[in-house]
């Protein structure tokens, strides 16, 4: 008697090799990528100004305007990249994403003409939001949703762990390397987007992907998905959150130099602290798809509040040690948000098409690190630290706000939910 059809092998948890291979490409292609990028950033705003410490007021809006071209290229493409990941495959669209990282990247370390560089920049978005938008379809794919918040944690715990240690490691090149040698920095992150690329390339062989669905491209679709209110509801604070990260990422090592913070030690307490992301964001994870994405969303709010306020103290009062611990005591509620409201947003991807709707959410982070460059930069220079101060006060009240929708919402019933709006049809095969 024949025991029937045997499914493919699975691992410890009762995911299928095939998909644990997927997430494991997906999670070291992320780390290599995010450090790239984070080494990058946090010695962008000296390699622009040609000056390691400090940074002088009259570099500033260029080095904003520069900066700010990567969110541009990103938030105009990313749903094109959405689309294209649907269509033609996760894999194939991160792929492409990651070389032409890697290339911009050799390019860069070759100029400093904030020409050339912006121009750079722009692409560079363009590949950054095509990498994101696949891998986040990926991983949406492949979790189930009982583990899906577990799946999303581990995501962000990569993620910003590359962002981290790379920052980490760009303020020590920042200590360690003179200002000319800066450029060997953008040279050895392409080295590491190759490295991500081929770690990626060599773990996904023969996966028989099946995620390209041939749909075509449908602008309608598109507008529909994005404007939902579920959707809104998820992705509106991430939007704000990075209008604070957005600032932050470009200028926090120029700010730390300038303020007398040794860029090694800087390096060491950021390194140090990020590593134990790896634990707080599968944990965050479990807990939201044990507890509920929101609780742990509204967690993340508070904690953020918390940054904020901190955040706003040391720009006003320098540096001091009670903002310092307000930032402390607030950096890992903050950290519950991320697993939370990825998985919140692969939720509602089941019903839409998951590679466009995770470019929705990698399109409000770069419409928020866009729009925090241009403003932050733009209030500090009028307003100086009083500027800063209301533009935080600002971000804190948007997101408290945007909160209270979301549990308003929850409260209300099924009357808010994607239940009382179904979602758009999809587009017509192609």
């Amino acid at each position: 008697m024949s025991a029937g059809p045997v499914g493919p092998p699975v691992g410890p948890q009762g995911v299928p090799e095939v998909d644990r291979r997927a997430l494991r490409a997906v999670f070291g292609a992320t780390f290599f990528v995010r450090f790239a990028f984070g080494i990058t950033l946090a010695v962008f705003a000296s390699y622009i100004a040609s000056r390691s410490i400090g940074i002088d007021s009259s570099a500033v809006g260029t080095i904003g305007l520069v900066s700010a071209l990567a969110p541009v290229g990103e938030f105009s493409t990313v749903l094109l990249s959405g689309v294209a990941a649907d269509r033609y495959g996760r894999f194939r669209v991160l792929f492409a994403g990651t070389v032409t990282a890697a290339v911009l990247m050799a390019v860069v370390s070759a100029t400093r003409n904030p020409v050339l560089l912006g121009a750079a920049n722009l692409v560079f978005g363009v590949a950054s939001g095509a990498i994101l938008a696949a891998s986040l379809a990926v991983v949406a794919d492949r979790a189930e949703v009982d583990h899906r918040g577990l799946a999303m944690g581990q995501f962000d715990a990569v993620n910003l762990l590359g962002w981290i240690l790379g920052f980490a490691a760009g303020f020590a090149a920042l200590g360690t390397l003179s200002n000319a040698a800066l450029s060997d920095v953008f040279l050895g992150s392409a080295v590491l987007l190759a490295v991500g690329f081929l770690f990626a390339w060599r773990t996904t062989r023969g996966d028989p992907e099946g995620t390209g669905n041939r749909v075509a491209l449908d602008i309608g679709f598109l507008l529909r998905t994005a404007v939902r209110r579920d959707v809104l509801i998820v992705t509106l604070p991430w939007l704000v959150i990075y209008l604070l990260l957005g600032t932050l990422f470009v200028f926090l090592g120029t700010a730390a130099t300038g303020a007398g913070i040794p860029p090694l030690l800087l390096a060491a307490v950021i390194g140090i602290g990020g590593s134990l992301l790896l634990v707080t964001q599968p944990l965050f994870g479990r807990m939201a798809d044990r507890y509920g994405r929101f609780r742990l969303m509204g967690v993340g709010t508070v904690g953020f509040v918390g940054v904020l306020a901190g955040a706003g103290w040391l720009a006003t009062a320098g540096f001091n040690y009670p903002a310092i611990a307000v930032l402390a005591a607030s950096v890992l509620p903050a950290l519950a948000y991320g697993p939370a409201a990825l998985a919140a947003l692969a939720d509602l991807s089941r019903a839409l098409s998951r590679g466009t709707t995770m470019a929705i959410y990698t399109l409000t982070i770069a419409l928020g690190m866009l729009i925090g460059l241009l403003v932050s930069t733009a209030l500090y220079s009028r307003f100086g630290a009083t500027g800063l101060d209301a533009y935080f006060g600002g971000i804190a009240v948007a997101l408290v706000g945007l909160t209270l929708v979301r549990y308003h919402d929850l409260r209300a019933g099924p009357g808010t939910s994607s239940e009382a709006h179904p979602a758009p049809p999809a587009p017509p095969a192609a």
